[in-house]
């Protein structure tokens, strides 16, 4: 396998050249952890715990130097570098005060009793838009229920996984448990191709469903966390201003390259022409720039393929009759950057409400009722969260549970806790990451017969 480049998208310019992994690497790395994983098992939970949190401090101590490298290589704005690792901090000890409990074995009766076994050897295929984030829900827990871990950074946030690497190793996890390999699509594919024990996979529906196409003759657990459409519903009774701050914020954060960021938004008709101008003035103020700036808001797209995408979008939406607020192009000069593009007066025939846009682009889109929005929300082949706002508590209960995702917000949006289960239906995914489910998925039962 060749070279890969690592450029950055703010200015294009390289940062670095790695070799990929090779596919002989890749079938001594799975030796290395299928061997070595029996031993890993059998280390008292407490060791392993103690050196979960030993790479914690170490992510916490470091985070400075982590978020520049993050940064440098996806364009994520530098605050938002910070407060990614900040906010995987936290999850990583809802983890380590959580999973002592899920493993613990049940006695039903003296001759009955349920225990329970890490999977084995592990495949970890990650994204880059929030690689801290959707990483640390991967190998966080599969190590401290006694898995070992391949894994594979997108080969766009590959400096960041050598720093993860560098840090678990640095905190005592044996460098054969937790092996980093290193290159685009084609070094993940060599990787399914090892008999792994589980793979779990963050990043595209069109890459998920192919993978899980490759492993679908092999009994292995498969797990996806992918992409969506997420829309919100903002009902008639709102403070407009304030929740076109909030919606916005969830729209835009990340220059719009999250799972869960709005990517469509349905507003009551009688409120419809206010919401969109203090939405637009919200997004009119977002500073666009050089990431590594602390006051910039949008950054470049990590991708730069991605702003054929949005332009698509835009077009489409234009040709068939909305109403383009502002932005709808590429911002000049060097770097993948696209400007925060509002389009309004939306409908279902165009692309900007039923693909998935990844971008800092949004749809508007005018509702009679609570039932057209419900509707159209779920008019949609992903899954994965759905908000509304409204200050009627009881109304939004009403409303959320006809929204068709595995998640549902009521008064906030583009949030994630790690006490709740992160999962999507439809082409959001398949199985839930974090709370006790996201540990529970790293283990297998066993039930013990005595007679």
């Amino acid at each position: 396998m060749n070279e890969l480049t690592i450029a950055n998208p703010a200015n294009g310019q390289v940062i670095k050249t790695l070799q990929q992994t090779s596919q002989s690497d890749i079938a001594r790395a799975f030796s290395k952890a299928k061997k070595s994983q029996r031993h890993w098992k059998e280390t008292k939970l407490s060791e392993r715990k103690r050196i979960i949190k030993a790479f914690n401090k170490n992510l916490d101590l470091e985070k400075a130097k982590l978020a520049k490298t993050l940064t440098k290589e996806v364009g994520k704005p530098i605050s938002q570098s910070l407060n990614e690792i900040k906010g995987t901090v936290h999850r990583i000890n809802y983890f380590l005060n959580h999973f002592e409990d899920v493993m613990k074995k049940t006695v039903y009766s003296k001759s009955e009793i349920l225990e329970w076994e890490p999977l084995g050897v592990v495949g970890n295929i990650s994204a880059w838009n929030y690689p801290y984030f959707v990483g640390s829900n991967v190998f966080i827990p599969a190590l401290l229920t006694g898995n070992a871990v391949l894994y594979k950074p997108s080969e766009f946030a590959t400096l960041t996984g050598q720093h993860i690497s560098r840090l678990l190793r640095k905190s005592g996890i044996p460098s054969s448990i937790f092996q980093l390999l290193i290159g685009t699509g084609e070094v993940g594919a060599s990787l399914l191709e090892e008999p792994i024990d589980g793979l779990f996979f963050t990043g595209s529906y069109p890459t998920g469903a192919k993978i899980n196409q490759a492993l679908s003759h092999r009994m292995i657990k498969v797990q996806m966390e992918l992409g969506g459409k997420d829309p919100v519903y903002v009902t008639e009774d709102v403070d407009v201003q304030k929740v076109a701050e909030a919606v916005a914020d969830g729209t835009f954060y990340n220059t719009g390259q999250s799972c869960c960021s709005v990517e469509r938004i349905y507003v009551h008709k009688n409120i419809h022409r206010e919401f969109v101008r203090e939405f637009v003035d919200v997004v009119k103020g977002f500073r666009i720039g050089d990431p590594t700036n602390p006051n910039t808001y949008i950054g470049p797209l990590t991708r730069r393929a991605q702003i054929g995408v949005l332009m698509d979008q835009v077009n489409d939406a234009l040709e068939k009759g909305a109403r383009l607020e502002t932005g709808g192009k590429p911002q000049t000069g060097t770097g993948n950057y696209f400007q925060p593009t509002v389009l309004s007066q939306t409908n279902h025939g165009m692309k900007i409400m039923r693909d998935e846009s990844f971008g800092p682009i949004i749809g508007i889109q005018s509702v009679k009722s609570d039932s057209e929005a419900i509707e159209k929300m779920n008019d949609t082949t992903y899954g994965l969260t759905s908000s509304v706002y409204t200050k009627n508590q009881r109304r939004a209960l009403k409303l959320m549970k006809e929204f068709q995702s595995g998640s549902v917000f009521w008064n906030c949006c583009d949030r994630v806790n790690p006490k709740l289960p992160w999962s999507g239906r439809g082409n959001s995914g398949i199985g839930s990451t974090l709370s006790e489910i996201g540990i529970q998925t790293f283990l297998q039962p066993k039930a013990y017969h005595l007679g």
